[in-house]
């Protein structure tokens, strides 16, 4: 891959598959790779997840710190990044959000943004004390609602040394009167104004669905592609539930990686847009890898949002994001030189 240290390179991948339907691999092809289940305190909650050693490695190597997006789980598709990572010689540290999966915290099901944010800082404070673990090399990837994630993360937090960000969310404001029908969000605010009123009495948390078959009905990500991958990958993981407190919608429109994106630099950016993404804005994305400064690259897809978690999509994203980390982490002598990203044409 070309340098990106004051370069921007726009790089279209050709043949990455754009149907969510695209048949995605079993957990157990992906765990191929041992891993040690481990747990760490985030301030307020213990967070869970797996750690991958870096394969071939003799000495402390890099580590990359990973988290799902928007309700997803870890073991839906980030298994199969993170044995790209480790095969070459990158640690990784994948977990699980607060509030999902194997993770702590309640509400159960509430997508806080600036909690998630400061997990990920938590989670390179624990990967950063293993044996195993160069501390002055870390990198950060997210997806989708992760996305967004790292991009503030990256932009906090300097112990970050590289940042990957996949079909980023980029503005909850936008976003939220993007995905929402006009007519049909003045009755949403006032939902969450009930909801707000009866959890302030001392109510349950209203929940509403992550994903729904038709787009028309409420549900936080109302898509129909969500719908599909959602159904297929959440078959994979048995912690994921279909559901997100209403309150959710609340904090993730209060929040915005965009205004962080110009803090990111000097850190080295990698951001992967989707051109056909219609859950994530791919405009938001373009303008705020537009705002980032250099040093930063890159990576447009040919398909949708969630092409990238199989077949040909998954192994060009991870093979990008790969390539990205072990240039500007790097990794030591005695561990095999990563194949290069397939696919890849500079425009």
């Amino acid at each position: 891959m070309a340098e990106t240290t004051g370069t921007t390179d726009n790089v279209r991948l050709r043949k990455a598959k754009s149907s969510a339907t695209a048949k995605t691999p079993s957990r157990s092809n992906w765990r191929r790779m041992s891993y040690a289940d481990v747990e760490f305190n985030a301030g307020d909650v213990t967070l869970r997840g797996y750690f991958y050693a870096a394969q071939g490695s003799t000495a402390p190597a890099p580590v990359v710190v990973m988290a799902h997006g928007l309700t997803a789980v870890k073991e839906m598709a980030l298994p199969g990044f993170a044995e790209v990572f480790a095969a070459a010689g990158l640690n990784v540290l994948l977990y699980d959000h607060r509030n999902f999966g194997a993770s702590d915290g309640t509400p159960r099901q509430e997508v806080d943004p600036v909690a998630q944010y400061r997990g990920y800082r938590h989670a390179i404070s624990y990967a950063i004390t293993r044996p195993e673990v160069d501390p002055e090399r870390v990198g950060v990837w997210g997806t989708s609602f992760s996305g967004g994630l790292v991009l503030t993360v990256a932009a906090v937090d300097r112990r970050v040394k590289a940042v990957v960000s996949q079909v980023p969310f980029i503005d909850g404001y936008d976003t939220a009167r993007w995905l929402v029908r006009p007519d049909l969000l003045g009755h949403l605010l006032d939902n969450l104004d009930a909801d707000r009123a009866h959890r302030f009495a001392g109510g349950e948390p209203a929940l509403m669905p992550a994903v729904d078959p038709d787009p028309m009905s409420p549900s936080m990500m109302p898509d129909h592609e969500a719908w599909e991958w959602f159904s297929t990958a959440g078959a994979e993981a048995p912690r994921w539930k279909n559901a997100v407190t209403a309150h959710s919608f609340d904090l993730i429109s209060e929040y915005s990686p965009r205004s962080f994106v110009r803090r990111i630099s000097p850190t080295p950016l990698l951001m992967i847009i989707a051109q056909v993404d219609t859950c994530a804005p791919h405009e938001f994305a373009f303008e705020a890898y537009q705002m980032a400064q250099e040093p930063k690259r890159l990576l447009i897809t040919d398909g949708g949002h969630f092409g990238l978690y199989a077949g040909e999509g998954f192994e060009i994203a991870s093979s990008a994001a790969r390539d990205h980390f072990v240039e500007h982490l790097g990794v030591k002598s005695g561990i095999s030189p990563a194949a290069p990203a397939r696919e890849l044409s500079h425009n």
